[in-house]
């Protein structure tokens, strides 16, 4: 792995986020040899820049995937695109629907032209657990830029495109986690919305393991998927209380589900589990082979796949489960 980072030149979309700092850590210590920082808000770009301080390999850029003359320009001279810009927050995507599809569908489409023009070698589409059967504006405009990725990696054959799906990455910018610790610190009750509710449990270091395995074996139209447990939304609140030393019988505080939530996540649907290839630590999922005329395309053997890989019926964490895996957290250190 370290030999094919060396010397590249990647952009990050969405760059000054959770993951643009952790994949950008990472990509550092293998040797990157240009990082640009692709995002809209100048303020993090210059906080991040403080961060980073004097690293000459790390350059800023200014700009809104919206706009594709400006993503274009920032391609220049790039080998590999991580895209992770995006509306993330399902209660703002349900009420500012027309948004999400500006930056999660056109936006995505703008990176992913952007790239095959420029002669990119890869783009990896960075995808939510919200996508996979979805019902809510956020999950819907994810699964369209996952359809739209799909169409472009078939329509050419230079750039390879590429798609990761995550479930709930701990502690990332929006997570409930940050809430919760923050509730706690001042003196408020935590708000579980629904106590059975289910969700994946992802650390940042391994939403950036994904990443880059799909850097390394992801073919053109694949989806790479990596294992995780999963908690529910009681038991994440009970563990964090404990840690934090409170009593979660007197902490917790009940206000039922947001708009467009669901009680359990998908990251692979009945239908895509079909046509899955399992590792160790991750799935691969096959791109459909079928054309506009499907009696030429090539017949593929359809497993007997029964259900989906949820939160549901994935390893399930107990509070101990939950508290050794937020101490992997820099919070709980």
């Amino acid at each position: 792995m370290k030999e094919e980072l060396k010397g590249k030149k990647f952009l990050i979309t969405g760059g000054t986020g959770s993951f643009g700092h952790a994949v950008t850590d990472r990509l550092l210590k293998e040797g990157a040899g240009e990082i640009v920082i692709f995002s809209r808000d100048e303020k993090k770009q210059f906080d991040m820049a403080k961060e980073y301080g004097e690293d000459g390999r790390i350059r800023f850029v200014i700009g809104d995937v919206r706009e594709y003359r400006s993503i274009r320009k920032a391609m220049t001279g790039i080998d590999y695109v991580f895209h992770a810009a995006a509306l993330k927050q399902v209660p703002t995507c349900e009420f500012y629907p027309e948004e999400a599809v500006k930056t999660n569908i056109l936006g995505g489409t703008n990176v992913i032209d952007a790239a095959i023009e420029a002669g990119v070698k890869k783009v990896i589409v960075l995808s939510t657990d919200k996508a996979a059967y979805p019902i809510n504006a956020m999950g819907i405009t994810k699964a369209m830029i996952e359809r739209i990725s799909v169409a472009k990696a078939k329509e050419q054959n230079g750039t390879v495109i590429c798609r990761t799906r995550y479930g709930n990455v701990m502690a990332s910018r929006g997570s409930v986690i940050p809430l919760f610790v923050k509730q706690l610190g001042m003196g408020q009750k935590i708000t579980v919305t629904v106590p059975e509710m289910t969700r994946f449990m992802m650390t940042l270091e391994d939403a950036v393991d994904l990443v880059l395995f799909a850097f390394e074996n992801g073919e053109s139209g694949d989806l790479l998927v990596q294992k995780a447990p999963a908690a529910t939304i009681d038991t994440l609140a009970k563990a964090i209380c404990e840690m934090k030393g409170f009593d979660p019988e007197k902490q917790i505080e009940i206000i039922g589900e947001r708009p467009g939530e669901k009680m359990n996540e998908v990251l692979i649907t009945k239908e895509e589990m079909a046509n899955a290839e399992e590792y160790e630590h991750f799935y691969r999922i096959l791109p459909d082979k079928h054309t506009l005329h499907y009696h030429e395309s090539p017949q593929s053997h359809i497993k007997n796949i029964t259900e989906s890989y949820s939160s549901d019926n994935t390893e399930r964490l107990d509070v101990d489960g939950m508290k050794r895996l937020l101490k992997k957290l820099p919070m709980f250190q």
